[in-house]
């Protein structure tokens, strides 16, 4: 509504329009999600404003349904176990009268059902540690009223003002200073989350843009330090390329993030890398400085750092943090 915010918003290239505050464009759903947490591939959708506390119920109760099915494992097991089960080479007693009491199984319980039992009483039991770690980083992002995704851009700005020791202080704007507060922001009584997903009440002190603003100067920051280099040699972009190397192989990044295919004399603007890969953005059109750029990663074998670097003489291992 105010032409002169859009100074402080990022403009997404993909959408052809600026994102609201909080705002983040995924890559699998192709489109920008407000509030955007992360894309879960196991609901095929973006975690956001909409859905976030449905998400997070999901997470509890994921983990109890897998707890109730691990008791009636175990039961069972220890049931069958305790009254009498024939294994086919030798048959266990161990209290007959309970099996005078208690009709037979419908289902016959032999070495096969004991087998499938044990493994899906595994099933469950991994499941109920994995989902439930998942619930209990939600919760905390929540009572702080953060994002997965804002709290890194809180983390890489403690990093920013301790590189260039600027004496800046952030301070995340949409933390209420309570917990029942921030918590009550994503559920509530009607399952409809409060607000719009636009405007955010903001701690007293900080601007409606003051996110926005330190991802812009953490983006400057990124290109100030990105690293010139020319493809040496073709990369067809796959995930484990067998022909580059042993080490390149088993140390693909374990991460959703994309390849990017390159051809021999292809510019790259290097942003962060491992040992042995590295993640940048592929200059399509260098005719422009606001060319077409295809981010992702690629072999560090397959590049060489140019000679006359445009953006910066620092290597790319200097980054602080490698996600």
């Amino acid at each position: 509504e105010k032409s002169q915010d859009c100074m402080y918003l990022q403009y997404c290239k993909v959408c052809q329009s600026y994102k609201a505050p909080r705002s983040h464009h995924c890559r699998k759903c192709n489109r920008c999600v407000m509030k955007m947490d992360h894309h879960c591939p196991w609901i095929n959708n973006c975690c956001g404003y909409q859905n976030h506390a449905s998400f997070t119920l999901f997470l509890l109760l994921a983990p109890l349904g897998c707890i109730h099915a691990s008791f009636i494992f175990i039961m069972t097991m220890y049931t069958q176990l305790y009254n009498r089960i024939s294994f086919g080479w030798s048959s266990v007693k161990i209290d007959m009268s309970a099996a005078k009491r208690d009709p037979r199984p419908i289902i016959p319980f032999g070495l096969s059902a004991f087998a499938a039992s044990l493994f899906a009483l595994g099933l469950a039991l991994g499941t109920t540690i994995a989902v439930g770690m998942l619930f209990i980083i939600q919760m905390k992002v929540i009572l702080t009223n953060k994002t997965s995704i804002e709290s890194w851009i809180e983390e890489k700005a403690k990093d920013r003002i301790h590189y260039y020791q600027t004496g800046e202080t952030f301070i995340f704007p949409y933390d209420m200073g309570s917990k029942w507060k921030n918590f009550k922001q994503v559920f509530t009584w009607s399952g409809i989350p409060e607000g719009d997903g636009l405007d955010w009440p903001v701690r007293d002190g900080c601007h409606q843009y003051s996110l926005t603003i330190e991802q812009l100067k953490q983006k400057a920051d990124k290109r100030v330090r990105s690293v010139r280099y020319r493809a040496v040699e073709d990369y067809s972009g796959i995930c484990c390329p067998v022909t580059k190397g042993v080490k390149t192989f088993f140390t693909t990044p374990c991460t959703e993030e994309p390849r990017i295919a390159l051809s021999k004399g292809d510019l790259i603007l290097a942003t962060r890398g491992l040992k042995h890969w590295m993640y940048g953005e592929k200059i399509l059109d260098s005719a422009a400085d606001g060319g077409i750029r295809e981010r992702g990663w690629f072999p560090r074998k397959c590049v060489e750092k140019c000679q006359y670097d445009s953006e910066t003489d620092q290597p790319v291992d200097g980054e602080k943090k490698n996600r």
